[in-house]
This record gives structure tokens, C-alpha cells and sequence, in this order.
């Protein structure tokens, strides 16, 4: 049997597609990378699912054959197919302002209590519960297919929903894992639209005749754990139970493993949500707005080198400026760096003067966003970590990792960037019989690549002070 597995993984800023080997160990090679980003036309922003597809074809082609694909992406956005299979449209990507009023609309409607009752789930502005009720395509539309279920469909031609992923749109029954056909009924949302669940490792059926001659071989494409932080999540190098994550990219996802949904008042009122994870586990977590406040001021300075930024960072002095990362203003694309300058005037702040102090006050903002979610996670959830993984792109920046160490007041282990990755091929090789259980497959990314800790070093009271500012 072949040890070789693909993973397709698409974030919001760029797709690859990545090949493990397990034939010694667990090794990644890239086979392909290509950028993502939204597309504006006619005043809506959206996704470009087609260039999309064509470059995962590309990378596939360029992978070679494996036992198995599999799928993961970022959550809530989706495609609707026609009665024929056909796509009405690109995807409308999540920045898009079309939700406006629509979460405030069907909490007036439902309740806010009752709607957490049924899906634990955080209020954002962009979940699919919200997408859907402004969606105008849905009388043209038979079935709705979240981002890796609508890549899979295509690659095999046959639809479905992996549960981890639509676990965030806010239409599944957090404690039966479900759809929540009751309150699919009472928004008025067609129950039709919603197709059958698939768990993680679930077959989702062989290559279409087409595609494999596209690429040159053919194999089975299974489902994953096919919302990205869920595969994360999964991957976390971690031993025992005692332990908090943040897993951070464009967004940052902090919060604990836990065995059961928290659906309590004091939960709900800190918009935490219980996402389903791999083996019945549940994703404590609160979205923090993560890398992207870095990655649209680095847009706003197209010459700037990362490396030179994050060295004028350091130099920079502490707390000069800092920013509650989740305010809405810092949601859609734009000037990031205008947007924190009058975030700052607004809180009676003098804004960075220069690039590098501006980065400063990005990463120590990040930091505290990270240390309110791990806390407030530990306190809701009634467990007790004496450690936070900080996994992604995220894991790279040396900076934020030891910010995060004192912000939290715990020691940070970051690594691996590419946890996402590890944990779509080992939910393959798992259903491939080649590993067991969670403990298992984080063992073995534990003992396979390089990790670092970070021991706590700042002054904890200036950070107290900082959060109190801000929270």
C-alpha cells in the first residue's frame, strides 16, 4: 500500500497543494502554491473558485499519484449548484458587507438565546446562517456546498457536507450533529438545500473519469477534517488534555479541546463558539482577527521587507499603541494602517508613527486578543492548561510567539506552521489504517517536527494593564 497522500488545503490568502509521505515518519513536500484573494465585480466581492479548481488540478497533476486526496478550507462561505450540478455563480467571499443587520434580524426573530441553545455557535457577522438568509439565488438553487464539499464535488461528483465545517455556519445541532432542521424550517430556509452529513475519514467517492485523465492517475478523495482550523486543531503536537491553542493565520482561533458543547448564558455572552472536531471533540474557541491586520499593512506598504518590520518592532517601545483586534472597522479590506491610526484617536491614543511601530502595535494587540480568548476559555470551560500551542503561519513569527507567552502568562510551543496540512493527511492515513487514534497522530507530528517554546519573560503587570485598556 502507498504511504503518500494529497492534501488540497486553500486559505484565505493562498491554496497549495501539499504530498506527505509516511513511509519514514511523516514529511510534507509542496507540490504546488498559488494565491487567493477576492475578486470585486459589480460592487460584491467574491471568490475565484474557478482559478481555484484550475490550480488544484495543476497541483494534483504536479503531486503524482497517492493512496487518497483530501480537502480543507477556510469555513463559512459556499457555492449553490442548480438542479443540474451547475454553479449559480462565484462564491461571495465573507468581507462582503451584504450581512449587514441580518444577524440582528434573526436573533429579533429566533432569540439569541434560543439560536445558541441549538448551534453554540459565535456571532459573526459573515456565518452562513447569515450568508444564506441575504443570498436572492436561493429559489434557483437545489443544493448548498460549503468550499471543500463544492471542491470535492467537483473532483467526483458526488455532494455532501463534512461535519466539522458545517459545524460553523450556524445550522447544525451542536449536540447531535445534525442539521438543525427546526430552525432551518422556522428562518425559511429550504431544508433540500442542505445535503448528508460526512465525518472526517468518510469516503467521499473516486475521481471523475475526466479529472483523472486531467492529471494523469486517479485515487479516492475522503473527507477530512475540511474546515482548516478543525485539521489544525487535530494536528496539535499536544500530550493529555491540559492544554490551550491558538491556531494562527489570517485568523486567529484560540480556545481549548474540549468533550462536550459549553452552552451556558456566561458562554454565550462572551461569543464563544463549540465547533465540531475530529472524534467527537468540540473546538471551544473565539475567531480573534489574527495575521490579517499585518497582511493589509503590508499591502499598504509594498516595498517593506517582513524581516526589516518585525526587527523595528522589537526596537520599538512597549505599548506605545494598542488596538482591540475585533473591532468591526478592521473587518473588510482597505487601508489598515488609516484604520488603527483613527482606531487610536478614537481611544484618546497617539497613533504609530512608522511602519515598524505600527507592527509593534499590531502583534502586541494580536497577543492580548490571544490572552483574553485563552483565559476566558480556561473560565467558561472549567479547564485548567498549563501550556498554549500556537500553531499556522503564525507559529513563524518569533515576535508574536513571545508576546503571546507573556501576554497569556504560559509558556508558548509553536510549531508546526503547517498543522493544518498534518492534520488533513493523517484523518487519510487513519482511514488508511496507517495510524490510530488523536494521541496517535500528534505523537507522531510531536516527534517529527522541530518545535519551539517560549517561556513567559515580559512584565505581567504592564500586559494586565495593556488588556484593561483594551477589554
Amino acid at each position: 500500500m502507498s504511504r503518500r497522500f494529497a492534501a488540497v488545503d486553500l486559505g484565505a490568502s493562498s491554496g497549495r497543494v501539499m504530498l506527505a509521505d509516511l513511509s519514514d515518519g511523516l514529511r510534507l513536500t509542496e507540490a504546488h502554491r498559488f494565491p487567493n484573494g477576492p475578486v470585486r465585480v459589480a460592487g460584491r466581492l467574491h471568490w475565484d473558485i474557478l482559478g481555484l479548481y484550475r490550480e488544484i488540478l495543476t497541483g494534483l497533476r504536479q503531486a503524482g499519484p497517492v493512496s487518497s486526496i483530501g480537502v480543507d478550507s477556510w469555513a463559512v462561505d459556499y457555492g449553490l449548484l442548480d438542479e443540474s450540478g451547475a454553479l449559480l455563480g462565484n462564491p461571495v467571499h465573507y468581507r462582503d458587507d451584504r450581512t449587514r443587520g441580518v444577524a440582528g434580524q434573526v436573533a429579533d426573530a429566533v432569540g439569541a438565546a434560543a439560536l445558541y441553545e441549538v448551534s453554540g455557535l459565535q456571532v459573526l457577522p459573515f456565518n452562513t446562517i447569515y450568508q444564506l438568509l441575504a443570498d436572492h439565488r436561493l429559489d434557483q438553487a437545489a443544493t448548498m456546498l460549503l468550499i471543500p464539499d463544492l471542491i470535492g464535488y467537483w473532483l467526483t461528483g458526488e455532494a455532501g457536507a463534512e461535519v466539522t465545517n458545517a459545524s460553523t455556519t450556524g445550522l447544525l445541532d451542536v449536540r447531535t450533529r445534525s442539521w438543525a432542521l427546526p430552525l432551518i424550517k422556522q428562518l425559511g430556509l429550504p431544508a433540500l438545500l442542505f445535503p448528508p452529513l460526512r465525518r472526517p475519514g468518510d469516503a467521499v467517492g473516486g475521481l471523475r473519469r475526466d479529472v483523472a485523465a486531467e492529471i494523469g492517475w486517479s485515487a479516492p478523495v475522503r473527507a477530512v477534517a475540511s474546515h482548516d482550523t478543525a485539521s489544525a486543531v487535530a494536528a496539535i503536537p499536544a500530550v493529555g488534555e491540559a492544554f490551550a491553542y491558538v491556531s494562527c493565520g489570517t485568523w486567529s482561533l484560540a480556545g481549548v479541546e474540549l468533550p462536550g458543547p459549553v452552552l451556558t448564558p456566561e458562554s454565550r455572552a462572551a461569543n464563544f463558539t463549540n465547533e465540531a472536531g475530529v472524534d467527537g471533540t468540540v473546538r471551544y474557541l473565539r475567531n480573534v482577527m489574527g495575521l490579517w491586520l499585518l497582511q493589509e499593512c503590508q499591502r499598504a506598504w509594498p516595498d517593506s521587507d517582513l524581516g526589516d518590520l518585525l526587527a523595528g518592532a522589537a526596537a520599538e517601545p512597549a505599548f506605545a499603541a494598542v488596538v482591540n483586534p475585533d473591532e468591526p472597522l478592521f473587518l473588510p479590506p482597505g487601508d489598515m494602517p488609516a484604520r488603527i491610526a483613527a482606531e487610536c484617536r478614537r481611544t484618546g491614543q497617539r497613533p504609530p508613527e512608522s511602519p515598524a511601530a505600527y507592527v509593534r502595535c499590531v502583534l502586541e494587540s494580536l497577543a492580548l486578543g490571544h490572552r483574553l480568548a485563552v483565559r476566558q476559555a480556561m473560565e467558561l470551560s472549567g479547564r485548567e492548561v498549563g501550556v498554549v500551542h500556537l500553531v499556522g503561519g503564525g507559529s513563524r513569527n518569533e515576535l508574536l510567539c513571545q508576546f503571546t507567552a507573556d501576554a497569556c502568562g504560559l509558556p508558548v510551543v509553536a510549531g508546526p506552521a503547517e498543522a493544518t496540512t498534518f492534520g488533513n493527511v493523517l484523518v487519510q492515513a487513519r482511514a488508511a489504517g496507517l495510524v490510530s487514534g488523536l494521541d496517535e497522530m500528534r505523537a507522531l507530528v510531536a516527534s517529527s517536527q522541530p518545535l519551539r517554546r517560549y517561556e513567559p519573560s515580559g512584565d505581567e503587570h504592564a500586559w494586565e494593564q495593556a488588556a484593561a485598556r483594551l477589554f
